[in-house]
This record gives C-alpha cells, structure tokens and sequence, in this order.
C-alpha cells in the first residue's frame, strides 16, 4: 500500500502513545441547510457550527433526488449516484417484496475504504447504512438504520465503547408513539443520543489516532418529524450538537474540517398527494384486499418479537381469511375502523387485533396485475410493471416507452386543489439515475414543486391530503474550515455527489472515476484515476434486521 510521508514520518520518529494529528474531519449534520442555520442564534445556539460557515466557507449543497437518508448518505460518501451504488431508499426490492436496505445493497467504495488503499486510517461513527461494516485500518460504529446492537469494525468495538463511555445507542430508549413519557424526557434521550456520538467519537479518535474522522448527528433530522419542528425543541438538538462538535475540535485540531449533509429541512406548504389513487382512476393500478400490501414494519416487527428472523412477511392464515370474507362482503378495514372509532373502540381494537388483518382486508395495490404503480414515497416516483423485468409483468417491452411517456404527461399536468403544479419535474429516470442498478430505480421521476408537496403511495378516497409540516428539501449544506482549507474561496454552491472527491483532494489523492462528482475549490484539485473494481457486486446477503430498526422507521412514518 502506498503511505504518505506525513503517515511515513509518523511511523518513525512518533511514539505509540503520540498523536499526528487528524488531516481531515467529516461533520455529518443530517438534515443540516443554512436556512435552518439561520433561525438559530450563531453565539448562544450554534456558536461553532457558525463559526465553521463563516470563518471558512460555506454553500448550499444540492442533495439527489431522491433527498432521503438511506439513499443519500451513500451517495456522499461514494461520490456515486444511486443507479451505481444500488441504494435507493429505506427497503430494497426483490421482485415485488422487498428488504431492509443494509451495506448489502451499497456497491461502490467508501471513501475511508479508499483512503485504506492509500495507507490512511479511519474513524467513523453512526454513519447511516454502515451494518454490516467492512473492513478496514481504522473503526466503525454504525448507525440509522441498522440495529440497535450492530456488529462493528472491529469486532468487539461496541463492548468496547460502552466500557469506556457508559452507555451507547444507536435508536431512542422509547418509541414515538409512547405517550405516556413526556416531551422533556424524550428531548433528555435526544441529547443522550447525541452526547453519545460524541463521547464515542472522541474516545476511538484517541484510541486510534485516524488520518480521517467522519461523526454524523442524526437528530438534527428526527426532531422535525418527531416534534414538526417546534422552535424549543429545535434549539436543544442544535445546541447539544454544536457543543459535541466543539468538543471534537478543541481536542483535534484536524486540517481540514467540512460539514455536510445529507439534504435540507424546511416547512411544507402543500399537499401530500395520493398518486397510486390517481393511477386507480386511469386505469395504471389495480387492487386487491388479499395481498401483502405495502412495505410495513407492522408484521416484520410482530415476527421479530415472537424470536423468528424477519426480512419480509406473509399474511398469516387469520389475516388472509379476513381478507376473503371482506372481499366476500364488500365490507373493507376502512369501514369497521369508522363504526369502531364512532363508538369508541378503534384504539383497544388495535391493541389486541392481529396487525396484520387491517392490512389484508384493506384495499391495497395490486403489484402483480398493475401496470405502473408507486411502491414508497420516499422513492420519488413511479415503477412500471415490466415484462422479462418484473416477476409478472404486464406491460411488454415493446409498449414500455409509450405506457412511460403517457404517464408522464399525465402527471405533468396533476394540479392541487389551488390550481397550482403538484410536480417541478416529471421525467425518465435515466435524468437522474445512471449505473449498473439504475433499473431497481423507479421509472418515472416525480419531483414535486419547491418540495411543498408530497407524495403517497397509499389508497384513499380523495387524491390530497394534509402534507407533514415539515419534511426534506433539496439543498443542505456545505461548509469548510481549517489550515488546509482556502477560506478565501467563495462558493455559490456544491452538490452531494462533491464531497467525497474532494476529501481525497484533501490528501493529495486521485478520486475515483466512477465518482460522479468533483473536488470542491476549497482545496488543492486532484485528478481521478481508476481503482480496482468493487468486489461486493452481485446478489446481496441480507442482514438479519432487529425489532429495534423496524420500530424507529415507523415511528418516522417512511413506512406504515
């Protein structure tokens, strides 16, 4: 392996218990846009994070599309579009069922995988979609969304960490829908889970002495679905992660600094719009009330508590006989939740029914016999249901190109209640997504307008409804700070794809060329070059998930 003669030098003359210094620190904000930034108060709130932006320099930074998590922090610390690293959002899909997206289905080299290569070592902590880790000189904590006991690189890393910190989790000690605690003991967990990232952070970083940090908060993002962005609360996360952040930086002093995230925050104005309804009405979808519905944690979940492994479902025999008898009867879980909830019985119902009869017995998308379908919402748009592609598709290859460009000009012209554009862009997906996956990616890109609006893949009687108050936008944010960074350059903008190229640049190192971004001018520009081919490539071996990941999910509402 190729070492640098700063990691040479160290070797050499630098005892085992001597520090050289970190190069380079990746500060993962997820959610984190100056917009946000901005309402906060940069002395008493964010002091070091505005010190960061404004002392060095800082941008909006262009998340992809789809701008959710699972998709898009692999998308930075690749530097690839989804259509190359395979990850599209919080499930994978096998056929018409689906997975738990893991490391599995992330196809490209991360970027301390690189730095490996190259002689450099790495710490990373609570990154989201590191379980199972790989290996590499360095550690690994994972993060959102594998379990809450993940195995770690090294094995034996978590014992570790507990041992010398205390306690660490990766998920809240309680689940969103626990009315019975406070919101001051859940903002209490909020800080604890942050001064854990922290605390262990600070903690590997001493132990291991890593050329390359990388620390990601993750709720700076779960306070606005949580508590849709109640200014109090807002400010408790930010300023607990501020602190963690200052901590780090007093006590290593890296290089180069960069903050970054994964996509913005912001208010939602619109409407969250039911596109498989719409595709009902056309004559795109159909329904059925005896399939599996939707992906769900409800009875992974269900079969995770009762000890069997869980990565998908079937309905049991009692959840498939009620599906026959509403089918039968015309009689959908729909209606009996409306003569329950007017008697006052829907909530103990819930309690004590098996979650999966609500599920059979409603109306739901036929995935088999439909034409184009939405499978998630956090997908961003529509899949058609392709024969020799699909396990049963419908729609031939040589009708596909037609079937596409009529439901794009169907959704094109998809107005609100207020006669305004429902979708900025609706476009092939070839716009968006290129690759060796680019075909698990769905069909048809729908990106609404100013992402005021939401889509929705569920059934219902009307085509709109209340969009959540606050939910993700397009642009983060990208700031750079340090003695190895040009503070004097000024940014207009940079894009999530950018990040990874240019922290190889901040060590002199080519980028790789299945990159789909380039350095940000805030460090001396390199070259790309070809390494090795990723290994990892061919059919996933799914991880097994805990109880723990489907609670969290469903408890930020991505899945029912």
């Amino acid at each position: 392996m190729e070492r640098s003669a700063r990691t040479s030098q160290h070797d050499e003359t630098e005892s085992d218990d001597e520090s050289t210094g970190m190069n380079t620190l990746l500060i993962g904000i997820d959610a984190g846009s100056l917009s946000v930034f901005d309402d906060l108060d940069a002395d008493t709130e964010i002091p070091t994070i505005h010190r960061l932006c404004t002392e060095g320099t800082s941008a909006p930074l262009e998340s992809q599309i789809p701008p959710w998590t699972p998709s898009a922090w692999p998308s930075m610390y690749t530097g690839a579009n989804p259509g190359k690293h395979g990850a599209f959002g919080f499930v994978g899909y096998d056929g018409y069922d689906w997975h738990v997206t893991s490391t599995d289905d992330v196809n490209e080299h991360t970027v301390w995988s690189l730095l490996d290569r190259h002689g450099y070592s790495s710490v990373v902590v609570n990154a989201p979609i590191t379980h199972p880790p790989e290996e590499f000189d360095g550690a690994l904590l994972p993060g959102f969304i594998g379990p809450e006991d993940p195995d770690c690189h090294p094995d034996g890393l978590l014992e570790e960490v507990r041992d010398a910190i205390g306690d660490y989790r990766v998920y809240p000690s309680y689940s969103r829908d626990d009315d019975t605690l406070p919101d001051s003991e859940k903002m209490t967990e909020y800080r604890n889970l942050i001064r854990m990232r922290g605390a262990a952070f600070r903690y590997l970083a001493e132990e291991y002495d890593p050329d390359f940090g990388f620390v990601q908060f993750q709720k700076t993002d779960t306070v606005f679905h949580e508590f849709f962005g109640d200014e109090e609360k807002v400010r408790s996360v930010y300023e607990t992660t501020d602190e963690e952040i200052a901590a780090i930086l007093e006590r290593f002093d890296p290089d180069h600094v960069f903050v970054a995230s994964d996509h913005g925050m912001g208010e939602y104005d619109g409407y969250e719009f039911r596109v498989n309804e719409f595709l009902q009405d056309r004559g795109y979808v159909e329904t059925t009330t005896s399939g599996k519905g939707m992906p769900s944690w409800t009875p992974m979940r269900r079969k995770l508590r009762e000890g069997e492994e869980s990565e998908t479902w079937e309905p049991s025999f009692t959840e498939r006989a009620a599906a026959v008898a509403a089918e039968r009867f015309g009689i959908t879980a729909r209606d009996v939740g409306v003569v329950l909830e007017r008697v006052g019985l829907a909530e103990t119902v819930k309690k004590f029914a098996p979650g999966g009869v609500a599920r059979t017995a409603n109306e739901q998308v036929d995935f088999e016999n439909s034409q184009a379908y939405v499978r998630a919402r956090t997908e961003l748009g529509v899949r058609i249901n392709l024969e020799g592609r699909d396990p049963e598709g419908v729609v031939s290859p040589d009708d596909y190109e037609r079937v596409r460009e009529e439901l794009i000009r169907e959704l094109e012209d998809v107005e609100t209640p207020d006669g305004d554009p429902v979708f900025e862009t609706v476009a092939p997906r070839e716009r968006y997504f290129h690759g060796e996956y680019a075909e698990d990616a769905v069909d048809i890109v729908t990106v609404p307008a100013d992402f005021d609006h939401a889509i929705s893949e569920q059934l219902g009687e009307d085509y709109f409804g209340p969009a959540e108050p606050w939910n993700h936008k397009l642009d983060g944010v990208f700031a750079a700070a340090g003695e190895g960074v040009d503070e004097d350059e000024t940014l207009e903008r940079a894009h999530l794809f950018d990040v990874a190229p240019t922290i190889m640049a901040s060590f002199d190192l080519p980028y790789s060329d299945r990159m789909d971004g380039s350095v940000i001018p805030v460090v001396e520009p390199t070259e790309a070059t070809s390494y090795p081919a990723y290994d990892g490539k061919g059919e996933p071996n799914q991880s097994e998930v805990d109880e723990e990941v489907t609670d969290r999910l469903a408890d930020l509402g991505y899945m029912n």
